[in-house]
């Protein structure tokens, strides 16, 4: 495409619509009634956002009830069950059920995701490769980054630094921990730092995964991170005992993520599914409040975690539709509100992942188009996006849903004889 003009399309916190100039793969020019001769495309009104960032997702074990359950439905056994399937994983099972997500996630609008993908001596680097090949297979659509981490344990488990390291050097783009699986989670948190620094790259942390606020990983985590100099490059996701402090003991741990400079993912459906489940009334709801952080500016990311599998048996990759249920949980139903659960399925995530970027002139023409006026609106009403671009390329549109009752019809029907007017 030589070029292309989209016509009336909103913009966050604009006044009113604009047109939008592409060429050459970036934003050309951006204002009112802009002349061109290039093709043209009405956007009839709607929003344009950067794009949908899933800052934490597990593409490797995507889609796999059909092989195995979670009978206790507990972490635990979530665990458990899937280290028995990941047995029979091959290449190619990861690849077709990764894709699969992908497309899903594409068609709901995301456009960047982070990636987890567990290393251990049972899987080896199976599961990385097939990743790197989808990475580099959807390239024009999403950008994919590839966290690596040991699942199921790194002291306890002899061979895992190994293949973190060999992954590493093969192009994973950061390092993942999970200390509450290790025997040693000290030793654990200490030989990732020590990792991440030698191949210079950030950390992703599964951490603090249960209701019990009596011990946590977290003050562990924030000093390794100051102690080597890392400030700004750690995450930390689940966290769920964060959700089980007093109002006291949480403004003291925002101000440990704040000072250290760690991000903070939360995962609504899958900390929904597996917390709780040894009480019979007044369930918990397990779920940290992420807003709480984000109002003293920490970085906050609201993301998917799992699709289909014994973490999460749910899943259609809509981020809106998480940063929704994360909304529902915490009861948060004003504007504002609204607003920071929106920044935290875009913005936030965008940054974590470095891929910030604005719709500006010169800046790469990479969007999504919503039937919104507003981010607010768009997580209050789930709204799904109708169409895509990367690099000034489309990657998917969707038809909107067309009404066939009476006064539909009729209106059909008064287009069809406008048509025929000479």
């Amino acid at each position: 495409m030589s070029g292309l003009v989209i016509r009336n399309v909103l913009l966050e916190g604009a006044d009113a619509a604009v047109d939008i100039a592409v060429r050459a793969g970036k934003i050309s020019a951006i204002g009112a009634d802009l002349p061109t001769s290039a093709e043209e495309l009405n956007g009839n009104g709607v929003l344009l956002v950067p794009g949908f960032v899933e800052s934490h997702l597990h593409l490797d074990k995507a889609c796999i009830l059909d092989r195995c359950r979670n009978e206790t439905g507990t972490l635990e056994g979530a665990i458990s069950s899937v280290a028995e399937a990941k047995k029979g994983f091959s290449e190619e099972d990861v690849y077709d059920r990764g894709r699969k997500v992908l497309e899903k996630a594409i068609t709901q609008g995301t456009n960047a995701i982070r990636t987890h993908v567990e290393i251990d001596p049972g899987i080896g680097l199976t599961g990385f490769h097939a990743i790197q090949r989808l990475k580099q297979d959807f390239a024009w659509a999403l950008d994919l980054q590839i966290c690596v981490f040991p699942q199921e344990g790194l002291i306890n488990n002899p061979g895992t630094a190994e293949l973190l390291e060999e992954a590493l050097t093969a192009g994973a783009d950061l390092l993942g921990g999970c200390p509450y699986t290790d025997s040693d989670p000290n030793g654990q948190i200490a030989c990732l730092f020590e990792m991440a620094e030698r191949h210079d790259v950030d950390l992703d942390f599964h951490l603090d995964f249960d209701l019990d606020p009596s011990w946590r990983h977290l003050d562990e985590i924030a000093r390794q991170t100051v102690a080597f100099g890392w400030q700004g490059r750690v995450a930390i996701g689940h966290v769920t005992k964060l959700s089980a402090l007093s109002r006291k003991d949480l403004l003291e741990a925002v101000q440990i993520l704040k000072n250290a400079e760690i991000a903070l993912t939360v995962l609504p459906s899958t900390d929904l599914f597996l917390m709780g489940r040894g009480s019979e009334s007044l369930v918990p709801r397990g779920v940290a409040p992420a807003h709480v952080f984000h109002e003293h500016g920490v970085c906050c990311t609201v993301a998917t975690n799992n699709v289909l599998n014994p973490f999460t048996p749910y899943g259609d990759c809509s981020l809106p539709r998480m940063a929704n249920l994360y909304a529902n949980v915490h009861q948060l139903g004003s504007a504002e509100d609204l607003k920071a659960c929106f920044d935290m399925v875009t913005a936030a995530p965008r940054r974590l992942i470095n891929k910030a970027h604005r719709i500006e002139v010169g800046e790469a023409a990479t969007f999504v188009a919503l039937p919104a006026m507003s981010g607010q609106q768009i997580v209050s009403e789930i709204i799904r996006p109708v169409w895509g671009m990367k690099n000034g390329k489309f990657t998917f549109e969707q038809a909107p849903a067309r009404l066939m009752g009476p006064l539909a019809a009729q209106g059909r029907t008064e287009e069809r004889q406008a048509a025929l007017v000479p």
